[in-house]
């Protein structure tokens, strides 16, 4: 007989299945992946570019990049100085070179240039850790193995009490993965992403706005000490 979740995780899936996704999938009906890609090449070196960057500027960046380096092998055969001039802008833009010429060879070698789609060939790649591969797997590849956990989800997750850690995005994923269907694993990141960008903001979250506030044990928190400096002023 499988052994039953804990009564905090049943609490939390139910939730998210009967209030928080629906109430975010109506709010949030477009919400997608940010970055601009054609393929799994191209989102691979997207989501790497991403690191420490917006999506705006690694979009910028990019428009020009995949005119100019469309097969795995063009990356591994740039050199370094004339990559890293392309993709300064993004910042950290020397390990992000290292990163993007060590992963073309090592596509072009050893998967005969074809992104693989496993999360431990993925994660086998130069400069790819387990956030980007989730990123290619669901968007590219449209399968839902884990949550690509960011700031952004980080922190809505924390505040709808969804997690019971503040800041390992490995264990904030375990956490997520046991309450939110996986069918929505991906788009539950993007859902998220949209919401922490749109209501639940870091400094001053939009508490009184958003869609979620019944349900969301910070949120009467934040009004609380809203109320109480506005009095001292």
């Amino acid at each position: 007989m499988p052994k039953q979740p804990p009564k905090k995780v049943l609490e939390r899936r139910t939730r998210v299945e009967k209030h928080i996704l629906p109430i975010l999938k109506q709010t949030y009906p477009d919400a997608h992946c940010r970055l601009d890609f054609t393929n799994p090449l191209e989102l691979l070196v997207a989501t790497i570019l991403s690191a420490q960057c917006t999506d705006d500027r690694v979009n910028f960046v990019t428009k020009t990049l995949f005119k100019k380096y469309r097969k795995a092998e063009d990356y591994a055969r740039v050199k370094a100085e004339e990559l890293e001039k392309e993709i300064q802008s993004t910042g950290f833009f020397r390990n992000k070179a290292k990163s993007l010429r060590g992963m073309g060879a090592a596509i072009a070698e050893e998967h005969r240039g074809k992104i693989p789609a496993t999360m431990d060939e993925l994660t086998a790649l130069p400069g790819v850790g387990r956030k980007t591969a989730n990123v290619v797997l669901g968007n590219a590849f449209h399968q839902n193995i884990g949550v690509v956990v960011d700031t952004h989800v980080t922190r809505v997750s924390n505040r709808l009490g969804l997690t019971d850690h503040a800041v390992d995005a490995v264990k904030i994923e375990q956490d997520l993965m046991q309450v939110v269907p996986q069918e929505d694993w991906t788009l539950w990141s993007h859902l998220l992403i949209h919401h922490g960008r749109a209501i639940c903001q870091a400094r001053k979250p939009k508490c009184e706005q958003c869609p979620l506030l019944v349900h969301c044990p910070a949120g009467p928190k934040f009004i609380a000490a809203e109320k109480k400096k506005a009095r001292k002023k």
